[in-house]
Protein backbone atom coordinates (compact mmCIF):
# COMPACT_ATOMS: atom_id res chain seq x y z
CA UNK A 1 0.00 0.00 0.00
CA UNK A 2 1.07 3.52 -0.48
CA UNK A 3 1.55 6.21 2.18
CA UNK A 4 -1.99 7.97 0.57
CA UNK A 5 -3.81 5.12 1.67
CA UNK A 6 -4.42 3.41 5.01
CA UNK A 7 -1.34 0.99 5.93
CA UNK A 8 -1.02 -2.14 8.15
CA UNK A 9 0.94 -2.60 11.10
CA UNK A 10 4.36 -3.85 9.89
CA UNK A 11 4.61 -7.63 10.12
CA UNK A 12 7.79 -9.71 11.16
CA UNK A 13 8.76 -12.72 8.77
CA UNK A 14 8.22 -15.81 10.09
CA UNK A 15 11.27 -17.29 7.67
CA UNK A 16 14.03 -15.66 5.88
CA UNK A 17 13.07 -13.46 2.51
CA UNK A 18 14.96 -12.97 -0.21
CA UNK A 19 14.30 -8.61 -0.16
CA UNK A 20 14.19 -6.44 2.86
CA UNK A 21 11.46 -3.68 2.78
CA UNK A 22 12.51 -0.57 1.78
CA UNK A 23 13.11 2.08 4.79
CA UNK A 24 12.39 5.59 4.02
CA UNK A 25 14.07 6.93 7.31
CA UNK A 26 17.82 8.50 7.61
CA UNK A 27 19.81 6.55 10.26
CA UNK A 28 22.56 7.96 11.89
CA UNK A 29 24.70 5.47 12.82
CA UNK A 30 24.86 1.24 11.62
CA UNK A 31 26.44 -1.15 13.16
CA UNK A 32 27.38 -4.46 11.37
CA UNK A 33 27.97 -7.48 12.83
CA UNK A 34 29.79 -10.72 11.56
CA UNK A 35 31.92 -13.79 11.85
CA UNK A 36 34.25 -12.65 9.60
CA UNK A 37 36.42 -9.52 10.34
CA UNK A 38 36.08 -6.37 8.16
CA UNK A 39 39.67 -4.97 8.10
CA UNK A 40 39.23 -5.31 4.12
CA UNK A 41 36.62 -2.03 4.49
CA UNK A 42 39.81 0.09 5.83
CA UNK A 43 42.68 1.74 4.65
CA UNK A 44 41.68 1.46 0.74
CA UNK A 45 43.93 2.18 -1.51
CA UNK A 46 44.41 5.60 -3.28
CA UNK A 47 43.34 4.17 -6.24
CA UNK A 48 40.39 2.01 -4.89
CA UNK A 49 39.19 5.24 -3.12
CA UNK A 50 39.33 7.55 -6.47
CA UNK A 51 38.13 4.51 -8.66
CA UNK A 52 34.72 4.08 -5.93
CA UNK A 53 34.21 8.00 -6.45
CA UNK A 54 34.48 7.94 -10.39
CA UNK A 55 32.16 4.95 -10.07
CA UNK A 56 29.80 6.54 -8.15
CA UNK A 57 29.68 9.80 -10.03
CA UNK A 58 29.34 7.81 -12.99
CA UNK A 59 26.68 5.58 -11.84
CA UNK A 60 28.59 2.59 -12.59
CA UNK A 61 26.73 -0.85 -12.05
CA UNK A 62 29.46 -3.26 -10.47
CA UNK A 63 28.59 -6.50 -10.46
CA UNK A 64 30.09 -8.44 -7.44
CA UNK A 65 30.63 -12.72 -7.30
CA UNK A 66 28.89 -14.35 -5.05
CA UNK A 67 31.45 -15.23 -2.35
CA UNK A 68 34.46 -13.74 -1.86
CA UNK A 69 37.03 -15.86 -0.36
CA UNK A 70 39.86 -12.84 0.32
CA UNK A 71 38.30 -9.44 0.27
CA UNK A 72 41.41 -7.53 1.33
CA UNK A 73 42.53 -8.68 -2.48
CA UNK A 74 39.54 -8.19 -4.20
CA UNK A 75 39.71 -4.42 -5.72
CA UNK A 76 36.15 -4.84 -7.11
CA UNK A 77 34.91 -4.98 -4.08
CA UNK A 78 36.95 -2.52 -2.34
CA UNK A 79 35.87 0.20 -4.88
CA UNK A 80 32.12 -0.83 -4.32
CA UNK A 81 32.47 -0.57 -0.80
CA UNK A 82 33.82 3.61 -1.27
CA UNK A 83 31.32 3.85 -3.36
CA UNK A 84 28.39 2.78 -1.49
CA UNK A 85 29.45 5.86 1.36
CA UNK A 86 28.99 9.18 -1.28
CA UNK A 87 25.81 11.05 -0.70
CA UNK A 88 26.18 14.56 -1.43
CA UNK A 89 24.99 17.56 0.71
CA UNK A 90 24.30 21.35 0.31
CA UNK A 91 25.09 23.48 2.44
CA UNK A 92 28.29 22.53 3.58
CA UNK A 93 30.07 23.96 6.91
CA UNK A 94 33.10 21.32 7.94
CA UNK A 95 32.96 22.72 11.58
CA UNK A 96 28.81 22.57 11.97
CA UNK A 97 26.35 18.96 12.01
CA UNK A 98 24.06 19.66 9.37
CA UNK A 99 22.33 16.66 10.21
CA UNK A 100 19.57 15.38 12.57
CA UNK A 101 18.41 18.91 12.41
CA UNK A 102 15.51 18.26 14.94
CA UNK A 103 16.76 19.18 18.29
CA UNK A 104 20.20 19.98 16.90
CA UNK A 105 20.42 23.61 19.11
CA UNK A 106 22.47 21.70 21.70
CA UNK A 107 25.35 20.42 19.56
CA UNK A 108 25.68 23.40 17.74
CA UNK A 109 25.46 25.84 20.54
CA UNK A 110 29.01 27.80 20.77
CA UNK A 111 29.92 26.97 17.40
CA UNK A 112 30.46 29.59 14.67
CA UNK A 113 27.87 31.70 13.14
CA UNK A 114 28.90 34.93 11.59
CA UNK A 115 26.01 35.12 9.64
CA UNK A 116 23.58 35.13 12.70
CA UNK A 117 23.86 38.92 12.93
CA UNK A 118 24.40 39.49 9.30
CA UNK A 119 20.99 39.83 7.14
CA UNK A 120 22.85 39.84 3.67
CA UNK A 121 24.53 37.29 4.58
CA UNK A 122 21.19 35.39 5.46
CA UNK A 123 20.01 36.51 1.51
CA UNK A 124 22.97 35.29 0.39
CA UNK A 125 22.93 31.89 1.84
CA UNK A 126 19.14 31.05 1.20
CA UNK A 127 19.60 32.43 -2.73
CA UNK A 128 22.37 30.16 -3.11
CA UNK A 129 20.27 26.97 -1.06
CA UNK A 130 17.12 28.13 -2.72
CA UNK A 131 19.07 27.33 -6.66
CA UNK A 132 20.35 24.13 -5.40
CA UNK A 133 16.52 23.17 -3.50
CA UNK A 134 15.36 23.91 -7.60
CA UNK A 135 17.97 21.85 -9.26
CA UNK A 136 17.19 18.82 -6.79
CA UNK A 137 13.89 19.16 -7.55
CA UNK A 138 14.26 19.36 -11.95
CA UNK A 139 16.35 16.08 -11.52
CA UNK A 140 13.71 14.51 -9.92
CA UNK A 141 10.72 15.86 -12.19
CA UNK A 142 13.36 14.39 -14.57
CA UNK A 143 14.01 11.11 -12.91
CA UNK A 144 17.29 11.48 -12.98
CA UNK A 145 17.84 11.83 -8.77
CA UNK A 146 15.45 9.09 -6.97
CA UNK A 147 14.49 10.81 -4.02
CA UNK A 148 15.74 14.07 -1.59
CA UNK A 149 15.74 15.26 1.92
CA UNK A 150 15.22 18.91 3.02
CA UNK A 151 16.33 18.72 6.65
CA UNK A 152 15.22 21.76 8.76
CA UNK A 153 14.59 22.72 12.49
CA UNK A 154 11.44 22.19 12.47
CA UNK A 155 10.60 19.29 10.07
CA UNK A 156 12.27 17.48 7.18
CA UNK A 157 10.48 17.04 3.91
CA UNK A 158 11.18 13.85 2.15
CA UNK A 159 10.73 14.31 -2.21
CA UNK A 160 10.31 10.52 -4.21
CA UNK A 161 10.52 10.49 -7.68
CA UNK A 162 7.43 8.96 -9.77
CA UNK A 163 7.91 5.30 -10.02
CA UNK A 164 9.08 4.70 -6.22
CA UNK A 165 7.15 3.80 -3.12
CA UNK A 166 4.32 2.30 -5.45
CA UNK A 167 3.34 5.70 -6.31
CA UNK A 168 3.39 6.63 -10.18
CA UNK A 169 3.45 10.25 -9.79
CA UNK A 170 5.97 12.19 -7.62
CA UNK A 171 5.61 12.60 -3.80
CA UNK A 172 6.31 14.79 -0.78
CA UNK A 173 5.77 13.32 2.64
CA UNK A 174 6.69 16.28 5.20
CA UNK A 175 6.98 15.20 9.36
CA UNK A 176 6.32 16.05 11.70
CA UNK A 177 3.52 19.22 11.50
CA UNK A 178 1.76 21.13 12.93
CA UNK A 179 -1.96 22.83 12.35
CA UNK A 180 -0.28 26.03 11.66
CA UNK A 181 1.99 24.67 8.63
CA UNK A 182 -1.00 22.62 7.30
CA UNK A 183 -3.17 25.93 7.16
CA UNK A 184 -0.70 27.86 5.56
CA UNK A 185 -0.43 24.93 3.03
CA UNK A 186 -4.03 24.85 2.45
CA UNK A 187 -3.95 28.38 1.88
CA UNK A 188 -1.29 28.02 -0.34
CA UNK A 189 -3.92 25.90 -2.63
CA UNK A 190 -1.33 22.64 -1.54
CA UNK A 191 -3.77 19.78 -1.46
CA UNK A 192 -2.07 16.87 1.24
CA UNK A 193 -3.57 13.71 3.23
CA UNK A 194 -2.56 12.41 6.69
CA UNK A 195 -2.08 8.78 5.81
CA UNK A 196 -0.98 7.35 9.20
CA UNK A 197 -3.44 9.70 10.82
CA UNK A 198 -6.55 8.01 8.55
CA UNK A 199 -5.04 5.07 9.19
CA UNK A 200 -4.98 5.27 12.53
CA UNK A 201 -8.63 5.86 12.64
CA UNK A 202 -9.44 3.30 10.46
CA UNK A 203 -8.03 1.17 12.80
CA UNK A 204 -10.05 2.47 15.96
CA UNK A 205 -13.01 2.34 14.23
CA UNK A 206 -12.01 -1.52 14.00
CA UNK A 207 -11.81 -1.75 17.24
CA UNK A 208 -14.62 -0.12 18.32
CA UNK A 209 -16.77 -2.31 16.12
CA UNK A 210 -15.06 -5.23 17.48
CA UNK A 211 -16.01 -3.99 21.27
CA UNK A 212 -19.34 -3.38 20.46
CA UNK A 213 -19.81 -6.87 19.33
CA UNK A 214 -17.94 -8.39 22.34
CA UNK A 215 -20.15 -6.25 24.15
CA UNK A 216 -23.37 -7.39 22.33
CA UNK A 217 -22.01 -10.77 23.14
CA UNK A 218 -20.95 -10.61 26.35
CA UNK A 219 -23.37 -7.79 28.32
CA UNK A 220 -22.26 -4.24 29.20
CA UNK A 221 -18.77 -4.14 30.58
CA UNK A 222 -17.08 -6.70 28.12
CA UNK A 223 -14.53 -5.73 25.53
CA UNK A 224 -12.16 -2.36 25.98
CA UNK A 225 -12.47 1.43 25.02
CA UNK A 226 -11.48 3.06 22.10
CA UNK A 227 -10.12 5.72 23.73
CA UNK A 228 -7.05 3.80 25.66
CA UNK A 229 -4.53 3.64 22.92
CA UNK A 230 -4.16 7.02 23.91
CA UNK A 231 -4.48 8.83 20.58
CA UNK A 232 -6.64 11.15 19.37
CA UNK A 233 -9.70 9.71 18.05
CA UNK A 234 -12.28 11.75 15.89
CA UNK A 235 -15.14 13.03 17.65
CA UNK A 236 -18.99 12.62 16.49
CA UNK A 237 -19.69 16.19 17.05
CA UNK A 238 -16.84 17.57 14.67
CA UNK A 239 -19.40 18.22 11.85
CA UNK A 240 -21.84 20.08 13.65
CA UNK A 241 -22.52 24.16 12.24
CA UNK A 242 -24.78 26.67 12.92
CA UNK A 243 -27.48 24.51 11.16
CA UNK A 244 -27.02 21.69 13.02
CA UNK A 245 -29.48 22.69 16.00
CA UNK A 246 -33.11 22.21 14.43
CA UNK A 247 -34.13 19.83 17.15
CA UNK A 248 -34.26 22.65 19.77
CA UNK A 249 -36.98 24.78 17.62
CA UNK A 250 -38.85 20.68 17.10
CA UNK A 251 -38.01 21.00 21.11
CA UNK A 252 -39.60 24.65 21.59
CA UNK A 253 -36.47 25.32 23.74
CA UNK A 254 -34.13 27.19 21.18
CA UNK A 255 -34.79 30.34 22.95
CA UNK A 256 -33.96 29.39 26.38
CA UNK A 257 -30.73 27.68 25.59
CA UNK A 258 -27.38 29.14 24.51
CA UNK A 259 -26.22 28.14 21.16
CA UNK A 260 -21.89 27.77 20.93
CA UNK A 261 -20.80 30.72 19.08
CA UNK A 262 -19.27 29.67 15.08
CA UNK A 263 -15.36 30.22 17.36
CA UNK A 264 -15.99 27.71 20.16
CA UNK A 265 -17.52 25.05 17.16
CA UNK A 266 -14.27 25.87 15.06
CA UNK A 267 -12.32 25.05 18.11
CA UNK A 268 -13.90 22.09 18.94
CA UNK A 269 -13.57 21.09 15.12
CA UNK A 270 -9.74 21.94 15.35
CA UNK A 271 -9.32 20.31 18.82
CA UNK A 272 -8.69 16.92 17.53
CA UNK A 273 -6.00 17.72 14.58
CA UNK A 274 -4.14 19.65 16.71
CA UNK A 275 -3.46 16.99 19.09
CA UNK A 276 -1.41 14.94 16.53
CA UNK A 277 1.00 18.11 16.08
CA UNK A 278 4.66 16.94 16.42
CA UNK A 279 3.53 12.94 16.46
CA UNK A 280 3.74 10.48 13.61
CA UNK A 281 0.19 10.80 12.72
CA UNK A 282 0.95 14.53 11.91
CA UNK A 283 3.05 12.99 8.54
CA UNK A 284 1.71 14.91 5.69
CA UNK A 285 2.08 13.57 1.88
CA UNK A 286 1.76 15.43 -1.19
CA UNK A 287 1.56 14.15 -4.57
CA UNK A 288 1.50 15.06 -8.03
CA UNK A 289 1.56 18.29 -9.60
CA UNK A 290 1.06 19.62 -6.16
CA UNK A 291 4.86 19.03 -5.08
CA UNK A 292 5.94 21.42 -7.29
CA UNK A 293 3.76 23.90 -5.45
CA UNK A 294 5.75 22.95 -2.29
CA UNK A 295 8.53 23.84 -3.64
CA UNK A 296 7.46 27.47 -3.99
CA UNK A 297 5.86 27.47 -0.54
CA UNK A 298 9.29 26.19 0.93
CA UNK A 299 11.16 28.37 -0.68
CA UNK A 300 9.30 31.33 0.93
CA UNK A 301 8.29 29.70 4.02
CA UNK A 302 9.44 31.74 6.73
CA UNK A 303 9.25 28.61 9.45
CA UNK A 304 12.13 27.03 7.28
CA UNK A 305 14.89 28.94 9.26
CA UNK A 306 15.42 29.55 12.59
CA UNK A 307 15.19 33.44 13.51
CA UNK A 308 16.60 33.14 16.93
CA UNK A 309 19.60 29.83 18.45
CA UNK A 310 22.24 28.78 17.46
CA UNK A 311 20.41 27.31 14.08
CA UNK A 312 19.21 31.10 13.21
CA UNK A 313 19.78 32.06 9.52
CA UNK A 314 21.01 28.57 8.63
CA UNK A 315 19.15 27.20 5.78
CA UNK A 316 17.88 23.56 5.47
CA UNK A 317 20.05 20.48 5.20
CA UNK A 318 19.58 19.48 1.81
CA UNK A 319 20.30 15.28 1.42
CA UNK A 320 20.97 13.70 -1.64
CA UNK A 321 22.56 10.64 -3.36
CA UNK A 322 23.01 11.87 -6.43
CA UNK A 323 25.19 15.33 -7.63
CA UNK A 324 23.29 18.37 -7.99
CA UNK A 325 23.91 21.87 -7.89
CA UNK A 326 26.03 23.35 -5.43
CA UNK A 327 25.65 19.85 -3.85
CA UNK A 328 28.83 19.05 -1.64
CA UNK A 329 30.63 15.24 -1.96
CA UNK A 330 30.06 13.72 1.17
CA UNK A 331 31.59 10.55 2.53
CA UNK A 332 29.88 8.27 5.40
CA UNK A 333 32.45 7.31 8.18
CA UNK A 334 33.60 3.72 8.89
CA UNK A 335 35.76 2.01 11.25
CA UNK A 336 35.91 -1.58 11.83
CA UNK A 337 36.15 -3.19 16.07
CA UNK A 338 37.38 -6.42 16.62
CA UNK A 339 36.65 -7.91 20.07
CA UNK A 340 35.94 -11.07 21.77
CA UNK A 341 32.38 -12.03 23.84
CA UNK A 342 31.82 -14.53 26.18
CA UNK A 343 29.94 -17.94 25.22
CA UNK A 344 29.04 -20.99 26.53
CA UNK A 345 32.15 -22.73 26.97
CA UNK A 346 34.14 -20.41 26.34
CA UNK A 347 35.19 -17.04 24.16
CA UNK A 348 34.45 -16.30 20.80
CA UNK A 349 36.02 -13.91 18.23
CA UNK A 350 33.31 -10.75 17.27
CA UNK A 351 33.90 -8.21 14.54
CA UNK A 352 31.79 -5.28 13.22
CA UNK A 353 32.02 -2.61 11.12
CA UNK A 354 30.70 1.02 12.21
CA UNK A 355 28.92 3.63 10.15
CA UNK A 356 28.08 7.12 11.05
CA UNK A 357 25.33 8.72 8.96
CA UNK A 358 23.35 10.70 7.52
CA UNK A 359 22.74 6.90 6.03
CA UNK A 360 20.44 7.45 3.50
CA UNK A 361 17.54 4.76 2.77
CA UNK A 362 19.42 3.51 -0.47
CA UNK A 363 22.91 3.27 1.34
CA UNK A 364 21.52 0.41 4.09
CA UNK A 365 20.71 -0.96 0.72
CA UNK A 366 23.96 -0.92 -1.30
CA UNK A 367 25.94 -1.68 2.07
CA UNK A 368 24.03 -5.06 2.11
CA UNK A 369 24.60 -5.60 -1.34
CA UNK A 370 28.47 -5.01 -0.71
CA UNK A 371 28.93 -6.73 2.37
CA UNK A 372 27.13 -10.07 1.73
CA UNK A 373 29.54 -11.77 -0.64
CA UNK A 374 32.45 -10.45 1.78
CA UNK A 375 31.65 -11.41 5.15
CA UNK A 376 29.08 -14.33 3.96
CA UNK A 377 26.53 -14.28 6.76
CA UNK A 378 25.89 -10.38 7.97
CA UNK A 379 24.08 -8.89 10.63
CA UNK A 380 22.78 -5.42 11.07
CA UNK A 381 21.75 -3.08 14.01
CA UNK A 382 20.53 0.35 12.56
CA UNK A 383 19.54 3.31 15.24
CA UNK A 384 17.22 5.30 14.65
CA UNK A 385 4.01 -9.48 -2.17
CA UNK A 386 2.18 -6.75 -4.80
CA UNK A 387 3.82 -5.57 -7.96
CA UNK A 388 6.30 -2.43 -8.39
CA UNK A 389 5.82 0.55 -10.50
CA UNK A 390 8.58 -0.34 -12.94
CA UNK A 391 9.30 3.37 -13.34
CA UNK A 392 12.32 4.51 -16.22
CA UNK A 393 15.05 5.69 -14.16
CA UNK A 394 17.89 3.92 -15.44
CA UNK A 395 19.55 6.91 -15.03
CA UNK A 396 19.00 7.69 -11.71
CA UNK A 397 22.28 7.03 -10.33
CA UNK A 398 21.52 4.11 -7.98
CA UNK A 399 22.19 0.34 -8.75
CA UNK A 400 18.59 -1.37 -10.36
CA UNK A 401 18.25 -3.82 -7.64
CA UNK A 402 18.14 -0.86 -5.49
CA UNK A 403 15.94 0.90 -7.71
CA UNK A 404 13.54 -2.30 -7.64
CA UNK A 405 13.38 -1.96 -3.22
CA UNK A 406 12.80 1.47 -3.43
CA UNK A 407 9.66 0.96 -6.15
CA UNK A 408 8.66 -1.28 -3.49
CA UNK A 409 4.90 -0.01 -2.22
CA UNK A 410 5.81 0.54 1.96
CA UNK A 411 5.09 -1.35 4.33
CA UNK A 412 6.94 -0.61 7.48
CA UNK A 413 4.46 2.26 8.50
CA UNK A 414 5.47 3.99 11.27
CA UNK A 415 8.53 2.04 12.08
CA UNK A 416 11.90 1.46 10.62
CA UNK A 417 14.33 -1.26 10.51
CA UNK A 418 16.28 -1.86 13.62
CA UNK A 419 17.65 -5.33 13.45
CA UNK A 420 18.80 -6.74 9.86
CA UNK A 421 20.32 -9.94 9.50
CA UNK A 422 21.43 -11.78 6.15
CA UNK A 423 22.82 -15.84 6.37
CA UNK A 424 22.93 -17.68 3.29
CA UNK A 425 21.81 -14.38 1.18
CA UNK A 426 18.29 -14.35 2.35
CA UNK A 427 16.93 -11.72 5.20
CA UNK A 428 15.15 -11.35 8.36
CA UNK A 429 14.51 -8.02 10.09
CA UNK A 430 13.03 -6.60 13.41
CA UNK A 431 11.08 -3.08 13.28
Amino acid sequence: QDLHSPLAAPKVPSSPRQEFPADWSIKTRILFMSSQPFTWAEHLKAQEEAQGFAQHCRATETTLPQSVQEPRLCTELRCAFQQSLVYWQHPSLPWLPLFPRVGADRRMAGKACPWAQDEAVQQVLMSDWSVSFTSLYNLLRARLCPYFYVCSAQFSVLFRAAGLAGSDVPTAAIAPTTRGLREAMRSEGIEFSLPLLEESRTRKQKNSEESLETETADGPGGGSSVEDAGEPAPSDDDDDDDGSFSWLEEMGVQDKVKKPDTISIQLRKEKHEVQVDHRPESLVLVRGSNTFTLLNFLISCRSLVAVAGPQAGLPPTLLSPVAFRGGTMQTLKARSVSGRARVPGGFEDVFSLEVLGPVLPHALHALARVLGPAQRNARSVCVPSQEAVHPDLPACGLHPKTVDQLSQCPTLGKSSIRLLEMKDYAYTWKA
